[in-house]
């Protein structure tokens, strides 16, 4: 049974949640990647094993971290050790699935959280930067994007590739030294649920979100999307998922 009561970003949580399958790896950063992962947890994924960035591996997410360092991060944890333990894990080739933000995407997939605009220095506005981003966008084996749908965000070329998506389109990221068969999985929006078409790689419509049209999304995006003839509509959060997400991942509204 749906519950209709919602806001945008619960229901970004709970797709972002029901794209983590169960018993893998998945690189978790702040914000609603914690709650998505701790979600899973509790809803569907009990053999879950998150990563942070600052060494806490496995960790139960029973109460939501503030940080990808607190103690929290390593809860009942599998591992504790450190950023260079991680991200040498990563390089291995042992983390699944990785969380990614930022303030612009295009079709391919790049990301930019570092400058908005056409110089770096000075550039009009400076954004945080990489952090652990390029290392997961680069390493993981599948790349989830959790980011707000507007043409300020969806661009045909982002100001600064901060995190490598395909790049300039197929065999990119291979012949930037990027491992064969990592890259964006997934782009969870606040209109909709994108993938990547496996030939040309360019960002292509699955479903919107709910009481959103197609017509919606493309008038959002600042670039030609691939839409299939068949797009599908994503399910709105159910009554479980919002309670456990209220009462136990994030019960005093700290993202929600």
């Amino acid at each position: 049974m749906s519950a209709p009561n919602y806001n945008p970003t619960e229901l970004m949580i709970c797709l972002a949640a029901r794209q983590i399958p169960d018993g893998v790896t998945a690189f978790i950063g702040t914000g609603i990647p914690m709650l998505a992962a701790s979600l899973a947890q509790k809803m569907h994924a009990p053999n879950l094993i998150p990563v942070f960035e600052f060494g806490g591996t496995g960790a139960i997410l029973k109460r939501l971290p503030r940080a990808v360092g607190e103690g929290r991060t390593f809860y009942r944890g599998l591992v504790a050790s450190g950023i260079c333990d991680t991200m040498e894990t990563a390089a291995r080739g042992f983390i699944d699935y990785g969380f990614l933000g930022g303030a612009q995407i295009d079709p391919y997939g790049n990301l930019n959280s570092t400058i908005i605009g056409p110089r770096h220095h000075p550039p009009k506005v400076r954004l945080p930067g990489s952090g652990g981003a390029n290392d997961v966008g680069s390493l993981c084996w599948r790349t989830i994007i959790i980011i707000r749908h507007d043409k300020l965000r969806f661009v045909p070329k982002v100001d600064f590739i901060t995190t490598p998506g395909y790049l300039t389109g197929p065999g990119a990221r291979e012949a930037a030294g990027l491992p064969p068969g990592t890259g964006p999985y997934r782009v969870v929006s606040t209109l909709a649920l994108l993938d990547f078409d496996e030939e040309t790689k360019r960002m292509r419509l699955l479903a919107t979100n709910p009481g959103v049209t197609v017509e919606q999304v493309i008038e959002n995006t600042g670039f030609e999307l691939i839409i299939p003839p068949n797009v599908g509509q994503n399910e709105p959060p159910t009554e479980e998922e919002l309670r456990i997400l209220r009462e136990e991942v994030d019960p005093e509204r700290f993202y929600i």
